[in-house]
């Protein structure tokens, strides 16, 4: 499945749920991720951002889809990071 994760954590959590993201997913923009994941990884990515985050204060959304193709992306300005390079 493709999935767009997005977060929103105290400060002095966010470099350890940058990094886990980054262990699943593509950066793309500050506390924004995408790319294709199994749902197996999804889960295991979200036991351990629950051991990350203090859900009475940090959020977590992830908006997912069968396949990158039923999504359009438009982007104004920078690009972060460019993944369609990416082999």
């Amino acid at each position: 499945m493709y999935v767009i994760l997005v977060y929103d954590v105290e400060e002095k959590r966010v470099s350890k749920m940058l990094k886990l993201c980054r262990r699943y997913l593509n950066w793309i923009q500050n506390s924004v991720f995408e790319g294709e994941i199994t749902e197996t990884r999804l889960k295991q990515l979200i036991i351990e951002a629950r051991n990350i985050i203090d859900e009475s204060k940090d959020s977590i959304i992830i908006f997912n889809s069968r396949e990158n193709k039923w999504l359009d992306k438009t982007i104004v300005g920078v690009e972060k990071m460019d993944i369609g390079n990416i082999v």
